[in-house]
């Protein structure tokens, strides 16, 4: 999957309405469109530092984990 511009170098992308980050580097083709939209949405955020840690510091869930 292609990163966003704005988030380029970044690996972690969080939805701040939903409050679930995404990690671009292992989202499949398929689900590409989850990042569309909070590009799309203006609702992204990206951390700094650019880990999993930083981002469930501020409150973030896991993809992954929040849909199992």
């Amino acid at each position: 999957m292609e990163r966003p511009v704005r988030a380029g170098d970044h690996r972690w992308l969080g939805d701040k309405r939903s409050q679930v980050v995404y990690d671009l580097d292992r989202l499949t083709a398929d689900e590409a469109g989850i990042v569309d939209d909070i590009m799309a949405s203006d609702a992204s955020l990206v951390f700094g530092p650019d880990t999993l840690a930083e981002a469930r510091n501020r409150g973030y869930r896991d993809y992954k984990r929040y849909a199992e």
